[in-house]
């Protein structure tokens, strides 16, 4: 696939200059240049690891466990005629398609955890396949705040979260650097997956090379210490943190770390990673890192480091202006008659730590933890929408439907030709009488929206952003 992938000869010196003792420059060249391993991770908010495989049997999918992480496959699967993201399995958010070293980072972060992480920042989310794997390592609780620099990648993050379920995230779009002075010593846990040269991504990339050099990855470093600062201001005294990269150079990975431990001194201490799953000495550096080059586990290259902040350390002083925060708390009267509705019409339920708060007429669940932060910071979004009011009532929303729990009640089961219409975002006609109101639709016992019965018809809620106009399922 990638034979032809394009390696710089500079950086195949760079590469040879630091391959640990026993991997030779050949391994790392003939690893970049095979095809990448598919590999997807199970969505437990949505679905058990058990229901999964007895799906993957019956479509005839190879399943081969990912050893570091417990929800992660690589798959064989036939996809010439549906790609895998294109099938109702992953439009319903039950599975996602994220790279196994990907998968390390929220492993490594939730790995002997000395505490619960009720408050957990991921730096640099989109597009959200680490954040959903901690979403799903929540259990959807607490607070998951997901940050993206990038306005145009935040939309992506948005899409994802929505499609597998999450309900305790809160979007932000800024410079990862502003959380150590904005939010000092608020978070259990974070993750900063830092930008990075990509050095290894050429396995899906052939061209992730094509304009490498040193100077670019000097340039890098410098933006990614200030990162890695700004995480640790941020961190809770106990609170643990890590920081990975999809790239191979120690001036993006060992050094960036060392500047941490030189910043900070006794206030922070490297977490060995040395037990993180069989065979993980196969990657450790003696600092007790894991760098994980292509060659190492016929995977994507990676770098994974942990530490934890044994003491307080001055923040950076900044001038805050948030300007007028746009919801307002629902009186407890009011919020006990919208779950008594949402509970009667749909069979969804709440959950006990969340609060309803209301924008124009708007009705949305927020995270409680989230509460103390708003006078704080500026999210972008936050929570689910999960209803509008009007005259008549509430209208409930497409989140409602993929994020809460309960007896779950109406329900219109779908054939795979109305399931199929569904997904490209058009009405459906079921072959039923006498119905009315807003109802659940499934398909495969997947819930896949929420609809409204118009006559004979349901009227399709499928947000644009997850219509889908190719060959389906």
């Amino acid at each position: 696939m990638h034979s032809n992938v394009y390696l710089p000869q500079s950086f195949i010196e760079h590469i040879a200059a630091i391959l640990p003792d026993g991997e030779s420059l050949e391994d790392f060249i003939a690893a970049c240049q095979r095809p990448l391993r598919k590999s997807i991770r199970v969505n437990t908010l949505k679905v058990s690891i058990d229901r999964f495989k007895q799906i993957a049997n019956d479509k005839d999918w190879k399943l081969e466990p990912v050893p570091w992480c417990e929800e992660g496959f690589w798959i064989d699967a036939d996809e010439s005629s549906v790609p895998l993201g294109n099938t109702a399995e992953h439009m319903a958010g039950w599975f996602y398609i994220q790279e196994a070293s990907s998968m390390l980072p929220p492993v490594a972060l939730y790995h002997n955890a000395d505490n619960e992480f009720v408050r957990v920042l991921d730096m640099a989310a989109a597009p959200g396949s680490k954040t959903t794997q901690i979403a799903a390592l929540m259990g959807n609780k607490g607070l998951l705040v997901a940050n993206e620099y990038s306005s145009s990648r935040v939309k992506v993050l948005h899409a994802n979260i929505e499609r597998c379920g999450v309900r305790n995230a809160a979007l932000s779009n800024y410079d990862g650097q502003v959380f150590g002075g904005w939010l000092p010593e608020t978070f259990d846990a974070v993750l900063i997956d830092a930008p990075c040269g990509g050095e290894g991504t050429v396995r899906k990339d052939e061209d992730a090379l094509k304009n490498w050099s040193i100077d670019s990855i000097h340039s890098i470093s410098h933006t990614q210490k200030q990162l890695i600062e700004s995480a640790f201001h941020s961190l809770k005294t106990g609170g643990e943190m890590v920081y990975s990269t999809c790239t191979l150079s120690h001036e993006e990975n060992q050094q960036v770390c060392q500047h941490l431990l030189d910043t900070f001194g006794d206030a922070v201490t490297c977490i060995s990673l040395g037990e993180l799953f069989p065979q993980s000495e196969k990657a450790l550096t003696k600092e007790g890192y894991l760098h994980v080059f292509p060659q190492t586990f016929d995977s994507e290259g990676f770098f994974i480091a942990k530490f934890k902040k044994l003491a307080s350390v001055e923040p950076p002083k900044v001038k805050k202006r948030l300007g007028k925060f746009p919801f307002a708390e629902i009186a407890p009267k009011q919020a006990n008659e919208i779950e008594a509705l949402l509970q009667k019409s749909l069979g969804l339920e709440l959950p006990d730590d969340s609060q309803l708060w209301q924008r124009d007429n708007d009705i949305w669940l927020f995270p409680q933890t989230l509460k103390p932060l708003l006078s704080e910071f500026k999210f972008s979004r936050m929570g689910i929408k999960i209803a509008e009011a009007h005259k008549k009532g509430y209208r409930w929303t497409h989140q409602a439907a993929m994020a809460l729990s309960g007896d779950q009640r109406p329900i219109v089961a779908l054939t795979i030709d109305e399931a199929r219409e569904w997904f490209m975002g058009r009405d459906v006609r079921p072959d039923l009488s006498g119905q009315s109101g807003e109802t659940l639709v499934t398909y495969n016992g997947m819930i896949i929206g929420l609809g409204k019965w118009v006559g004979n018809r349901i009227k399709n809620g499928l947000p644009r952003e997850l219509v889908r106009d190719k060959k389906l399922f």
